[in-house]
């Protein structure tokens, strides 16, 4: 295994670990698992590729989903993969400099379209009472990631760290 890999790997394992930290620090909603858990994946996109970061998002959920006592029994798994799809989206469009629509589908993207399946799977009501407090959530860990994703983009552009 070449270094570079295992670096991204040890890296990819960290920002999880920080995710899972965030898992805890749970977002009060009446039928969904949000927390803080997705802010460090977000912040991620600054020093790892689209899928590490996505993978990172991933674990973070199954963490929360973890600490909640999976009240969503097996979607958690669907979950997960949209969470690894909205952070490696959000990570693409942050590399290609999409400065506005990064954060508008950073927003919509994991407070409303992530939770458009379950109003088929379990019920319009379960979306209606779910979309407010993933807002919230998601709005809370953009607003954490808004704040700390531009001094990690400018530790790495300085060379401070290595980039991968």
């Amino acid at each position: 295994m070449s270094t570079s890999k295992l670096r991204l790997m040890i890296l990819t394992a960290l920002v999880a670990a920080i995710c899972v930290i965030g898992s805890f620090i749970k977002v009060p909603g009446i039928l969904t698992t949000a927390a803080l858990d997705s802010a460090p994946a977000f912040i991620s996109v600054a020093f790892l590729p689209p899928l590490f970061s996505g993978i990172a998002g991933a674990l973070g959920h199954l963490a929360t989903a973890l600490t909640s006592g999976f009240p969503s029994g097996p979607f958690h798994i669907l979950i997960a993969f949209e969470m690894l799809i909205v952070t490696a989206v959000f990570n693409i469009l942050h590399k290609k400099g999409y400065k506005i629509l990064k954060w508008i589908f950073l927003i919509l993207g994991n407070g409303v379209l992530a939770a458009i399946p379950f109003y088929f799977l379990i019920s319009p009501a379960f979306f209606i009472a779910a979309v407010p407090s993933l807002l919230i959530a998601t709005i809370i860990n953009a607003l954490i990631t808004a704040i700390v994703l531009p001094i990690m983009g400018k530790v790495f552009s300085e060379g401070k760290v290595s980039n991968l």
